[in-house]
């Protein structure tokens, strides 16, 4: 956090922490409350349900406080979040991620507690989902305050969001990757053994494929994170179409195989940006 958030991070903490404990407990009264063997809901004293549910916990008194502890400190998690978490975008990169994983651990560990490990990945991922979907909120906001500025000072527009504009030219390679070599492959396999579409693509034409064109498209204008999606979404249908769901994992693989290029490609386009300033 910045130094002088100090203060305001405790008290974002705490407020955050005492409404996640709240929320839990609202859904405690409201759970004792419904109408399980009836149609009536049947609403009682507030306190005397938390005394119930904190002694025995509905047959789970072991987990009573600890989930308790758990809501306070996701919630005061979430209050820290809603202060800027640095002022250079390394720092902000680092807390950001500092600040995930401590999320993560919270989660994992109630996730655990309630409903044992094998439900750990779909929390996971849920919460990471959450977290870029924050993540592409704020740079839509903070892109919109840049052009604004930009277009105040009458400076020349700069990049376009999520480099949608560049990233067009090379959609043209990604359906021919994707979509076309595909189809072509499956023309030439055997039908019994596909080997080309079931080996050949998915291990080598497509890491290789994605990479490289990742990596040039990085290199001309940065970080480009549409076109590794892109791949992914142009190669889904091809997986319906030419085998089944079990070969989903075939999109992800295009899909870090691009990105990869392209963080590599966008990493060498910084440098060179650097040098010339």
């Amino acid at each position: 956090m910045l130094a002088d958030d100090k203060k305001q991070m405790l008290i974002r903490a705490l407020i955050g922490g005492l409404i996640g404990a709240a929320l839990l407990l609202a859904f405690v009264w409201v759970l004792d409350a419904m109408p399980w063997m009836s149609h009536i809901w049947h609403l009682r004293n507030p306190f005397a349900v938390w005394g119930e549910w904190l002694i025995d916990g509905f047959g789970w008194p072991s987990h009573s406080l600890p989930n308790l502890c758990l809501f306070f400190l996701a919630g005061a998690e979430v209050g820290i979040a809603t202060l800027p978490f640095a002022d250079s975008g390394r720092s902000l990169v680092v807390r950001s991620l500092t600040h995930f994983a401590v999320m993560s651990v919270t989660v994992g560990l109630w996730t655990v507690l309630n409903f044992g490990v094998r439900e750990l990945p779909f929390f996971l991922i849920s919460l990471a989902l959450v977290y870029t979907l924050v993540w592409l909120g704020r740079w839509v906001g903070w892109y919109a305050e840049v052009a604004a500025i930009r277009e105040k000072l009458g400076l020349a527009p700069g990049p376009s969001l999520f480099h949608w504009k560049e990233t067009l030219p090379y959609l043209g390679f990604a359906l021919l990757l994707c979509d076309a070599l595909p189809m072509t492959l499956r023309v030439f396999d055997a039908p019994d053994v596909p080997v080309l579409v079931g080996l050949l693509l998915p291990y080598l034409l497509l890491p290789v494929g994605g990479f490289m064109s990742g990596l040039s498209l990085g290199r001309r204008h940065g970080f480009c994170p549409l076109y590794p999606l892109a791949c992914a979404l142009f190669y889904m249908p091809v997986v319906f179409l030419l085998m089944n769901s079990s070969a989903l994992f075939h999109c992800a693989i295009v899909l870090f195989a691009a990105l990869a290029g392209n963080l590599t490609g966008a990493a060498r386009h910084r440098m060179k940006q650097k040098r010339k300033e």
